[in-house]
């Protein structure tokens, strides 16, 4: 009875030791060939979901190469900086491949910048290399309807861009040495990315559009191609043989994302974007 008690621990045993070997052998045969696709579109107003899913990609060694497929015209500048930086991060250690959708335009492109390589489609709105700053002014509105604001500030310029008054020739100059020096980030931050010079960025900077086939021509883009395409240049950069696997991340509900209490981004991204809208303009954005 011992030695059958004994016969059965070694089985199960064996069994355990078994599934463990053939779970790491099926998971380095079957998973050698993985690529991530990751979405960015609409607005870019918060930067979190989508730093989080590259890095994710970047730990995970079973990843090979990341594909962007970026659909924005642009957004915040903090939110657009960050992904950027993440992005770079990932081009060091994995092979990075932009695909470019209808537009990949001022922040929109500024994330595109650190990839590996960019392939955009031959009619892409890309480019729109500035940044813009817009605030309404009320106060014409508020005269008419006898409506005045008290301010009470510590800081002279504590209440700058006020939607209530207009903006004064010193305020306008403070602003636009603001704009000027982001400005002067996103020339240099595309110039190193893309290995231009930034007098040559500096040239195409005053936030024209490019099409997909214009940007191949002047170095803002290196291939034209679909998301297709995109995909398999990455499998060949990554040195994966044959049709690679393309992995993406499940997004979250709504309802889910509402209950965790991510209602700004839920409500932006729901705003629809005209084609020929090609900046999101918050107080000063990409």
């Amino acid at each position: 009875m011992k030695k059958f008690f004994f016969f059965l621990i070694g089985i199960f045993l064996f069994l355990i030791v078994f599934s463990a070997f053939m779970t790491v052998l099926i998971k380095e045969t079957s998973l050698v060939g993985r690529v991530a696709l990751v979405r960015i579109e609409g607005p870019i107003i918060d930067s979190k979901s989508v730093v989080d899913e590259i890095r994710g990609y970047i730990k995970d060694t079973s990843i090979k190469a990341i594909v962007l497929r970026i659909n924005s015209a642009g957004g915040g500048v903090a939110p657009s900086q960050e992904i950027h930086a993440e992005v770079k991060r990932a081009a060091a250690i994995k092979k990075v491949v932009v695909s470019m959708g209808s537009v990949a335009a001022s922040g929109g492109y500024y994330i595109a910048a650190p990839a590996t390589k960019i392939v955009a489609n031959p009619g892409t709105v890309t480019g729109s290399i500035g940044v813009i700053m817009e605030i309404p002014n009320l106060k014409e509105l508020m005269d008419k309807l006898g409506i005045k604001t008290e301010v009470i500030k510590s800081g002279k310029h504590k209440d700058i861009a006020s939607v209530f008054r207009g903006i004064g020739k010193e305020e306008r100059e403070i602003l636009q040495s603001l704009l000027d020096d982001v400005h002067d980030q996103f020339i240099k931050d595309v110039a190193v990315c893309r290995n231009l010079s930034p007098d040559k960025i500096r040239r195409i900077a005053d936030a024209r559009l490019f099409s997909g086939r214009q940007a191949l021509e002047i170095g803002l883009v290196d291939e034209l191609g679909d998301l297709q395409h995109a995909i398999k240049l990455a499998a060949t950069l990554a040195g994966i043989e044959g049709e690679p696997e393309v992995v993406v991340k499940k997004k979250k509900p709504p309802l889910l994302e509402l209950i965790e209490g991510n209602i700004f981004e839920i409500i932006m991204r729901s705003i629809p974007i005209f084609e020929l809208k090609y900046e999101y303009k918050p107080l000063g954005g990409f």
